[in-house]
């Protein structure tokens, strides 16, 4: 059973996302066609602000942080769809791109509300994960439209649309697989010191791997780079999240080996990590 403000986030969410059946009602009476993509983002702009305003007057502190986050990666989502649908072709694949965005942060929010609900926040978004995580998105936007403007040709290839969108998905259904499949024993933030009901999660997706939202997560940023066709922020991309995965599995597995002693142990023998050429931690007997 999804809790109140899971169910909150998604009706704001789903709400930003009739402006598409909006503009598709307002083709019946008016030609955009000159204007098309131009027109679909005004349109979704005009809707966002409107929404924005009720839900400021309809929700309490509490409750508008998590509406205006979900409100907005709704928008986020409609955009990504009027470029896909409607800009020139060097620049559908920024729609694609903005669209994987959208679902992945929402559907982080609406996972923890459905598995852990009572360590959800605002935070639970991840929107403001960190400075470098917003630098490195902020880095694949300059990249990419300064190859659309001089390199304009590498950006219609939509073959690497389609393997970037593929690696992204993969990575998103693994990820949310290990959130579900962890429930309770998920969370956003590492924990250092085991609760009561904390329990070593060993089926599902962790009998394959034993840090598949770590796997997944990983994959998806890189997908999403393959998405776009950056090749500097591949490279980037690639070896700035291996190394920030090698250094929170080490740590992560310090305490988990805390917590669960030689059962752990015992599992580390048995299953890898699942990311490339990297170990965790390891005990030396």
């Amino acid at each position: 059973m999804l809790c109140y403000e899971g169910k909150l986030s998604l009706y704001c969410f789903c709400s930003a996302l009739m402006v598409l059946f909006i503009y598709e009602l307002l083709k019946f009476y008016i030609d955009f066609s000159p204007f098309d993509c131009l027109t679909r983002i005004c349109i979704s702009i005009l809707y966002y602000g409107l929404l924005n305003i009720l839900i400021r007057i309809k929700y309490t502190a509490k409750d508008y942080q998590i509406a205006v986050r979900a409100t907005f990666l709704g928008f986020i989502l409609c955009v990504g769809v009027n470029i896909f649908q409607s800009c020139s072709t060097e620049y559908r694949a920024f729609g694609i791109y903005a669209s994987l965005m959208a679902i992945f942060h929402y559907s982080e929010f609406l996972g923890i509300a459905y598995s852990n609900p009572s360590t959800l926040t605002p935070d639970s978004f991840i929107l403001n994960h960190s400075i470098h995580y917003g630098l490195a998105a902020a880095s694949s936007w300059v990249e990419f439209f300064i190859e659309v403007y001089y390199f304009p040709e590498i950006k219609k290839i939509k073959w690497l649309w389609l393997i970037g969108f593929i690696v992204c998905i993969c990575g998103e259904l693994l990820r949310k697989l290990a959130m579900i499949t962890a429930s309770k024993n998920f969370s956003h933030v590492v924990q250092f010191e085991r609760h009561e009901n904390h329990e070593l999660v060993t089926h599902g997706v962790y009998s394959w791997v034993r840090h598949p939202s770590y796997v997944g997560w990983f994959w998806w940023s890189i997908g999403t780079q393959i998405v776009l066709s950056n090749p500097i922020c591949f490279i980037i991309y690639t070896i700035a999240s291996w190394k920030f995965f090698h250094d929170r599995i080490f740590m992560e597995e310090i305490t988990l080996l805390n917590f669960f002693g030689e059962d752990y142990y015992k599992y580390q023998q048995n299953v890898p990590t699942g990311l490339p050429f990297i170990k965790g931690f390891k005990v030396e007997l």
